[in-house]
């Protein structure tokens, strides 16, 4: 019988330490509580790497400083990706183990002149990001975070909603009573992307000429905390997200519920398994990017030449760049790309097939191909280097499945496995099973979060 279908009749919870499984846990449902934006987490995550004493490229190159066997290295791009380094005892170009997540999250950003006043009351605009049901953001406790940037070069961080004594926001809907017409459309029609409007307040201004008394109220408390103009929106990101923290999830408390989980859910194992591990045989990287669910685009996603450029630099402080070894560095290089998977739901049973489906508590994940419509944009991993990890994951007693991403005509997903194995990389996604994938509150299971860390662990210590 195959590993999988064993897993699908025998859960992996009494394989794992309690004490460990719920403290790796409850680090993580912190983590992803108060990290609810790429730009976050880059900054949580910077200064624990200066905590455990990792060295900036950046610095490095400036200094001349040479690096040693087991440093901790770190790179960032605009304050939304990250790369990680932890150099090995072997030279860098007989390849690296290289995990690869990405930290941006569904959501709703706000426009660039977002604040409007209608009967009495303010709102803003905002422009969905990714791929969201919108119905499910409506009449939600949503929050705001991001940053704003002064024609002065100050940037202003922005979080409210997510302390207990914060007001939150919301899209409103219509009320039951008079949603006959609404609940005869599509769920796809039902809300739309310029409904997503953000209420923001109700209370005029006093003693003011302007004629919009409620929009001139939010301004004048947005001057007086933040010293912000209306005119700063345009240079600011500000992402409006579920308020609240992460909660664990089910009386047995065996599920932790929260926003962002993909891809954040893997980011953190990854994070984590590269700050745990020693000195390994070969050079370690963790990479957290931007932008994959818009498709990786721009400066800070996938499709960017930030790693490339990156690991060149870092090639030169150790003093073996050549574009043939860089070219052969990659080419040598082996990659999880740490993804989420869609979970077998009980409710939605028809969309999965059984013998190739994700199933909650029976280990984190390989999705040899992803894509849509015959695999297309799709990276489909070799034979040769599943065979390598699936000694690596029994070597190790890491318990995995298998999976696709629901049935073959039902629909279909991507990631950055592909642009990775552009480089000539050995790829495949492996990552942690969720419920409600793209949702507001997502759900995953506290064994899979702790196997995954697990396996990215015996990933990079592999030889």
């Amino acid at each position: 019988m195959s590993k999988q279908n064993k897993q699908e009749k025998q859960t992996i919870w009494e394989k794992s330490d309690t004490n460990l499984l719920e403290s790796f846990c409850a680090d993580y449902r912190s983590f992803i509580s108060r990290n609810k934006t790429e730009r976050e987490c880059v900054a949580d995550m910077t200064a624990v790497l200066k905590e455990q004493g990792a060295k900036s490229l950046a610095d490095l190159i400036e200094s001349g400083e040479t690096l040693q066997r087991g440093d901790l290295v770190y790179a960032d791009m605009m304050k939304k990706a990250l790369l990680i380094f932890r150099i090995g005892e072997k030279p860098v170009t007989e390849g690296m183990r290289f995990l690869g997540a990405h930290i941006d999250s569904p959501r709703m950003d706000l426009k660039q002149n977002p604040l409007y006043e209608n009967t009495n009351l303010a709102l803003f605009e905002t422009h969905y990001y990714g791929g969201i049901k919108k119905y499910q953001w409506v009449t939600l406790p949503l929050a705001l975070h991001g940053v704003i940037a002064k024609k002065n070069g100050e940037v202003m961080n922005i979080c409210i909603g997510e302390d207990p004594e914060d007001p939150v926001f919301g899209v409103s809907d219509l009320l039951i009573h008079l949603a006959a017409k609404q609940m005869t459309k599509k769920v796809s029609e039902a809300v739309t992307g310029e409904n997503l409007n953000v209420l923001v307040g109700s209370r005029p201004l006093a003693g003011t000429e302007e004629k919009e008394t409620v929009k001139a109220n939010i301004l004048a408390l947005l001057a007086e905390k933040y010293g912000i103009t209306e005119e700063d929106f345009i240079s600011a990101e500000i992402e409006v997200v579920p308020a609240g923290p992460a909660r664990d999830y089910g009386l047995d408390r065996s599920m932790i519920m929260g926003y962002g989980q993909d891809d954040r859910v893997c980011a953190y194992p990854s994070f984590r398994a590269i700050l745990d591990e020693g000195t390994p045989q070969y050079t370690c990287v963790c990479l957290l990017t931007d932008k994959e669910e818009i498709g990786s685009v721009g400066a800070t996603g996938m499709h960017s030449r930030f790693y490339e450029n990156t690991v060149a630099e870092l090639m030169n402080v150790l003093g073996c760049y050549s574009e043939l070894n860089l070219r052969r560095t990659l080419a040598h290089t082996k990659v999880l790309s740490s993804d989420v998977s869609a979970a077998f739901d009980p409710n939605y049973p028809d969309v999965m097939e059984k013998n190739n489906a994700a199933f909650f508590g029976c280990g984190p994940v390989f999705n040899k191909y992803t894509g849509s419509r015959g695999k297309s944009g799709s990276n489909d991993a070799n034979a040769e280097y599943i065979a390598w990890l699936r000694a690596c994951m029994d070597d190790a007693d890491i318990r995995y499945q298998t999976s696709e991403l629901g049935k073959v005509d039902e629909g279909g997903g991507g990631t950055i496995a592909y642009i990775l194995a552009n480089l000539g990389m050995e790829v495949i996604d492996f990552g942690v099973a969720v419920l409600n994938m793209h949702a507001p509150w997502e759900i995953t299971s506290k064994a899979d979060i702790y196997e995954t860390y697990l396996a990215y662990r015996a990933f990079l210590t592999r030889c």
